[in-house]
């Protein structure tokens, strides 16, 4: 597996508890995600297209459990 061209970087949400995902990218725009807590261990690796629909997909559904957590 090709190396990460950026470093690592951890969310500016992730504060105290360290329980974060890292990310970094490739030079082919790939996306590179690794548990913080343990960066020995191999990375995921996502092309911008799989890591964009992730990210929307997350977000429809963190925005529909709000709406049906109001109710």
């Amino acid at each position: 597996m090709s190396q990460v061209c950026t470093p690592w970087q951890r969310s500016s949400r992730s504060v105290g508890m360290n329980n974060c995902v890292e990310t970094a990218c490739y030079a082919d725009g790939a996306l590179a995600v690794r548990d913080s807590k343990h960066t020995e261990r191999p990375h995921l690796r996502f092309s911008p297209e799989a890591w964009s629909s992730f990210v929307r997909h997350s977000a429809e559904f963190s925005a529909a459990a709000r709406s049906a957590g109001a109710r």
